[in-house]
């Protein structure tokens, strides 16, 4: 199996680590949706929702706005006027990018919290293990980005997306078998090599092993359909209460893994249950929709919800984790036929100065 070489200046030797979600943004990445194939007659809905997304989080943080070329930027702007928005507010970056996965290709942001300073890692995107040749190429966004941010970027050269991964900012990460270790993503890496890389470029030092993702999840089980950090103790894990549902098994599965894993520190974590919403889907197959896939804003939380009576259990439990933020339900009914909600197509920049306290 291939290794590591310790001999690079990694993130972690310099003192970058990832930060929790929770800890303090900047800014906010987005990519604005375009391409009817990825919501079939639910693209116009689809805008109006990202609309709102935005809405809400203009009043805490920055809006780093992908387009894809002037006419979409100008529809862009209309229909965020028509949602209350006013465009001016928002940064637009005119890039030729595939989709709205932001979450998976973006840069993963990283903070020195000893000497402040912002850097970012970019990984390789494969489109999800080469399912999606059309999307492959907005691996080369980072690079974009970085051209216009001008900050350290690391680059590890191995296949990782950001849904994959959640972390603490402690030094605790979560991840699950199926994606990490799936022969379609680095298959010369073993358990032990993932880690290695995980640990030298996102500044974790503790690694908690789920086992799969939920039914209809064509990433191969992504963490943040499936199990979020919300404080350094405490995992919101998505559960299904069903036993005669296909998600059943895998879900109690995971949840017997977090109650019996430790934090960085030894000590057990607090394993809160977050209900599933109603079986989605068409006759395609079962969407992944999920609870888990919310957004930690700097004052609020957008959580998606599907018109489901589990909407506001969820949210009400999500509400106890974050007494200081407005924890509010986006509805994702037609988002969620692109495979991916609302923590999928984001990805928050950490304001540079966060610091050890």
């Amino acid at each position: 199996m291939a290794k590591l070489s310790l001999n690079l200046n990694t993130p972690k030797k310099l003192g970058y680590s990832m930060p929790a979600e929770w800890e303090r943004h900047d800014a906010i990445w987005l990519s604005w949706p375009h391409d009817p194939t990825t919501f079939p007659n639910r693209l116009e809905r689809v805008e109006k929702t990202y609309g709102e997304i935005i809405k809400v989080l203009l009043d805490s943080e920055k809006v780093n706005l992908l387009v894809k070329d002037s006419a979409m930027k100008t529809r862009a702007q209309d229909i965020l006027k028509g949602r209350g928005v006013n465009p001016d507010e928002i940064a637009f970056h005119i890039y030729d990018y595939a989709d709205v996965w932001f979450r998976d290709y973006g840069p993963i942001f990283l903070v020195n919290k000893t000497s402040g300073g912002l850097a970012m890692s970019h990984w390789i995107f494969n489109g999800w293990g080469e399912k999606y040749e059309t999307l492959m190429k907005d691996t080369h966004i980072p690079e974009f980005i970085n051209r216009k941010m001008d900050i350290p970027c690391f680059i590890p050269g191995i296949v990782l997306e950001g849904g994959s991964i959640d972390v603490n900012g402690k030094g605790m990460l979560m991840t699950t078998e199926q994606c990490l270790l799936n022969k379609n993503r680095n298959p010369h890496l073993n358990k032990t090599g993932i880690e290695e890389y995980l640990m030298e470029y996102l500044g974790v030092t503790h690694i908690i092993w789920l086992k799969s993702g939920i039914d209809g999840d064509d990433t191969d089980g992504h963490i943040d359909d499936i199990a979020r950090f919300v404080n350094p103790a405490t995992v919101l894990c998505a559960y299904q209460e069903n036993r005669n549902d296909i998600n059943y098994p895998i879900l109690h599965e995971n949840y017997e893994i977090l109650q019996s894993s430790k934090d960085q520190n030894g000590n057990s974590l607090n394993v809160i249950k977050l209900p599933m919403p109603k079986a989605i889907g068409d006759e395609k197959g079962r969407l992944p929709a999920s609870y888990a896939n919310f957004y930690i804003g700097n004052k609020a939380v957008l959580v998606p919800i599907f018109g489901h009576e589990n909407d506001n259990v969820a949210l009400d439990i999500i509400r106890r984790q974050f007494p200081d933020r407005k924890v509010i339900g986006i509805n994702c009914l037609d988002l969620v036929y692109g495979l991916g909600t609302i923590h999928c197509i984001s990805q928050q920049q950490p304001n540079a100065d966060i610091r050890n306290g």
